[in-house]
């Protein structure tokens, strides 16, 4: 098999070429979502809906940790995406050794104060009542793994910006497939229960470490770096900063949102409220898979041609992606409208030794979750448009428009409304914001990106 180069990202149909980058893209992100479902659904079967509560809980600071990875990465990966395509190799090979050296500092220090600050951090989460001790188990756990994750999501951007999305692909697949075998040996045969649901996840983040380890030792990769690239250099450092600030920023928000989503449904349900969000989440993360992976493709195009000084392609893939991705977010708009009931039935236990606060529990989620995922996908067919523009600006390395755009919809719109709709709607408020938002920073993003493919682009 001829090896592939970071080069067809400028010479390739932006269709096919798109097509080639999203969807290993999209079958990763799929794996890896339903991972995440079908963990959920194992936990939530073999061991309860408080389980299930609980680690929605701890995924808020175990993602954020791990999202200093994926900013790390995705940061660095822009500044490689242009060098390779200036055909500057040496900035591309410096900007990789500071991420990884950047990546271990940071998420290190960060893992032991989560370990410090635990009994704090779990209730200010919203784990709360019953659902603590599951939740404490779950995190304590789950942080010794989170580094490998960073590491992985970082490495995994750098792939993808070499032009590798196969090889990206499977570093993806891999934490999800040893995550669910664990479950199995370690929740069903081990019955351990919340610690064997937090090892499945901690063991899989090792395996895909591993790997991502192999992929850049071998010929595989254009990026070979020796000791002198570990050392951090402040101008590599300063855009790295400012473009995975953008990312980390995002998760930083999805955590705050966590925070006060599950503080929120809490006080107006109870744990069976945060129940029904937690399956929310996991939606949200699982059906979207395809529009992620479209936008994640779309970086490296974009980058590289950019880079390249290559305009109209540029201005081409946005077109194609945003078509792309529209299409896939309708068909899971689709879906989503006509089988919520049956979603939500699959995460709850129908074991007959069930007790009757349980079975109170799944009831409630039963009546609560079907309305809840209708409201909070309603504007799903226009997201492309807002995911593709803001991921734009990134690609191209103009941090502060994309950091803005990346903030519109949670930031800017979300949390302001979950704060007030709820005072005057309830429930009804909660989710009513997940649409309002998408809808009010859709129309934001689409003349931010107007403007700028009339200026820069033409």
């Amino acid at each position: 098999m001829a090896k592939i180069t970071s080069d067809e990202l400028g010479q390739e149909p932006i269709g096919k070429l798109l097509v080639k980058q999203a969807v290993p893209a999209s079958i990763g992100i799929l794996v890896m979502s339903l991972n995440v479902l079908v963990d959920s659904i194992f936990v939530g079967n073999w061991i309860g809906s408080i389980a299930i509560a609980a680690i929605n809980v701890v995924l808020p600071v175990s993602f954020f940790i791990a999202a200093l990875g994926m900013a790390i990465g995705i940061g660095g990966s822009s500044i490689i995406s242009r060098a390779l395509g200036a055909n500057n190799r040496g900035k591309a090979l410096k900007t990789f050794g500071n991420q990884i050296t950047l990546t271990l500092l940071v998420t290190i220090t960060m893992v032991a104060l989560g370990l410090y600050y635990v009994d704090s951090l779990i209730p200010a989460f919203g784990g709360k009542g019953s659902i603590f001790e599951p939740a404490k188990i779950y995190y304590t756990i789950i942080l010794y793994g989170v580094p490998f994750l960073a590491l992985c999501m970082m490495g995994n951007s750098v792939i993808r910006a070499e032009g590798k999305p196969r090889f990206a692909m499977i570093a993806m697949i891999i934490p999800s497939v040893g995550n669910l075998l664990m479950d199995y040996i370690f929740i069903y045969v081990f019955d351990w229960g919340m610690q064997g649901a937090a090892w499945a996840t901690t063991v899989g983040y090792l395996l895909c470490f591993l790997y991502v380890f192999y992929f850049f030792l071998s010929d595989n990769s254009e990026l070979k770096i020796d000791v002198s690239h570990f050392g951090l250099d402040r101008s590599i450092l300063r855009e790295i900063g400012s473009l995975g600030f953008v990312t980390l920023a995002r998760q930083a928000v999805t955590s705050i949102v966590y925070l006060l989503m599950n503080n929120i449904l809490f006080n107006l349900g109870g744990e069976a409220m945060v129940a029904v969000y937690a399956i929310i989440g996991r939606m949200l993360m699982f059906a979207l898979f395809p529009v992620f992976g479209v936008t994640q493709g779309f970086l490296p195009i974009a980058g590289y041609n950019y880079g390249a000084i290559k305009y109209d392609r540029v201005k081409e893939s946005i077109y194609t992606a945003i078509k792309y991705a529209a299409l896939v977010a309708t068909l899971v708009f689709v879906v989503l409208m006509i089988f919520p009931s049956e979603i939500a039935s699959l995460f709850l236990s129908n074991r007959p030794e069930l007790s009757a606060e349980e079975i109170a529990t799944n009831n409630f989620v039963l009546q609560h979750t079907p309305l809840a995922m209708r409201l909070v996908f309603a504007a799903t067919p226009i997201i492309a448009i807002q995911l593709i523009g803001a991921a734009y600006f990134q690609a191209i390395g103009k941090a502060i428009p994309a950091l803005l755009l990346t903030l519109t919809r949670q930031g800017f719109f979300f949390i302001p409304l979950i704060l007030v709709l709820p005072n005057f709607m309830g429930e009804i408020g909660v989710w009513l914001s997940f649409c309002i938002a998408d809808v009010l920073s859709t129309v934001v993003t689409g003349i931010f990106l107007r403007k700028e493919i009339k200026s820069e682009l033409s």
